[in-house]
């Protein structure tokens, strides 16, 4: 073994050693203290979604009289029942000052049946507005609710335990501390957000927007951007929420609504619906610069499915940012393949009557003028055209030919997702692919017509990979 050379080390050299050597000393003792602090909560209130940015955009919405501010002036101001109370006048005390809402949005919160979400909202939003009792009586709700340790509990619910941890929170608070830790450090980052990433864990419809709250508020008050831990799910879901939507639109009382993917029969239910499309003006007040939100605020300026109705006024007032440029959704592909999930959806166009097909939480689904249909992919057969797309069932043999179109985009469904297979296309080279989780395998851009035989993996050695070709 070759030796080096000792060499001399110069007074000055030393000392510089030995400043290095502290600094290494006192980096490896910076970890514990930062943990500590990154979970403390020291701006004052309100902290819960309202930043300052943020209350003087809604200001200025009141001062227009916009369409969403008459609207949700109107429904606070009336004698409407609200859904959620508490949240609503809460939200219409920030914006105006009024306090007769806020007195309305502590008399809500106070009641036995207030979630914590509401409670927490209330406490921080109209914390000046609180009396001594009221004020006691909300924080001990709330201090119960944050300092919950059960693990395994889902998104709602963290949520809800997040939000009453920021709202209560003092610079020297170490329960509140304790609380966040629990929820970002050890559920979201440490349980929740791994499974997403490795597609072990699918988040279902109703999970998006107590995600995205949770985001929001992790984000405004310890500055953790917990998307960091999934950032490819992170990616493909905004573009994947408007295409799982089916095509034909509802028209409800007060507004039209996009219907999300349903694994469940019967008539949607509109405060998912409402939720949802919260949950994407969320997406885009997170990072409004990114391209996929700029579709996604794009999908969301069509004034026909402005919520206007009690439940869906006070998300659509607060999140909706009408001075947000969007891009068209036309710019989305028509069909979407989200590998890791294990689910795709298909339209033939992205017009009201299109067609659409899809995979999503498990179920395959096809909606065709108006009808849902529940499809089993193991057994059917018949294949379904949807112009851009095709969708074709490895039940019907094992050959196919791509749909009638120009560049078209295939789905083979049904395949055993533990095995891999050999897909070989009309005058091209044999390559390997595995199944998605739910046995689908996407070919782009296949030409119209062609025809594509496949196979499960036999011993003849290995072949290229389908992202060869």
């Amino acid at each position: 073994m070759t030796q080096r050379a000792p060499v001399a080390q110069s007074g000055a050299v030393r000392r510089g050693l030995l400043v290095i050597a502290g600094l290494i000393v006192l980096v490896g003792k910076l970890p514990a203290q930062s943990t500590t602090e990154s979970y403390r909560v020291y701006d004052d209130h309100p902290r819960l979604f309202l930043r300052s940015q943020k209350l003087k955009l809604l200001r200025r919405e009141r001062v227009r009289e916009s369409l969403r501010w008459q609207q949700f002036d109107r429904v606070v101001s009336s004698t409407i029942d609200l859904p959620e109370p508490a949240f609503a006048n809460a939200l219409y005390f920030r914006v105006t000052d009024d306090g007769k809402a806020a007195d309305r949005a502590i008399a809500a919160a106070l009641q036995p049946n207030s979630d914590i979400r509401q409670i927490a909202l209330v406490y921080d939003w109209c914390y000046d507005q609180l009396k001594p009792a009221a004020r006691s009586r909300l924080r001990e709700r709330l201090e119960r609710a944050a300092g919950d340790r059960t693990a395994g509990r889902g998104i709602a619910d963290l949520r809800s335990q997040a939000l009453a941890a920021i709202a209560i929170a003092t610079g020297d608070d170490a329960s509140s501390e304790a609380a966040l830790r629990f929820v970002v450090h050890d559920e979201l980052a440490g349980r929740i957000l791994p499974a997403v990433k490795s597609g072990a864990l699918l988040l279902s419809g109703p999970d998006i927007e107590p995600l995205f709250e949770l985001l929001h508020a992790v984000r405004d008050n310890l500055r953790i951007d917990l998307r960091e831990s999934a950032s490819g799910y992170f990616k493909t879901l905004p573009l994947f929420s408007v295409l799982a939507y089916y095509p034909a639109p509802w028209p409800a009382a007060d507004n039209e609504f996009h219907i999300p993917f349903s694994p469940k029969a019967g008539e949607p239910d509109l405060r998912v619906a409402a939720l949802s499309r919260a949950a994407e003006m969320m997406m885009v007040a997170l990072d409004s610069n990114a391209p996929e939100s700029q579709v996604v605020q794009g999908w969301l300026t069509d004034d026909r499915f402005l919520m206007r109705g009690p439940f869906g006024i006070p998300y659509e007032f607060l999140w909706a940012n009408p001075y947000q440029p969007g891009l068209s959704y036309y710019h989305v592909p028509l069909a979407m393949h989200d590998e890791l999930l294990g689910q795709f959806a298909v339209r033939s166009s992205w017009d009201d009557d299109a067609r659409w097909a899809g995979m999503i939480e498990g179920v395959m689904e096809e909606f065709s003028a108006g009808q849902v249909r529940v499809i089993d992919p193991h057994t059917a057969h018949e294949p379904i055209d949807l112009d851009e797309a095709a969708i074709h069932f490895a039940g019907n043999g094992d050959r196919f030919r791509s749909g009638s179109q120009t560049a078209n985009d295939d789905f083979l469904v049904g395949l055993d997702p533990l095995s891999s297979y050999h897909v070989e296309v009309d005058d091209e080279e044999m390559y390997e692919v595995e199944p998605d989780r739910s046995g689908t395998v996407f070919i782009k851009g296949l030409r119209p017509g062609v025809g594509v035989r496949f196979s499960r993996r036999s011993e003849h050695g290995d072949l290229p990979a389908a992202t060869d070709r």
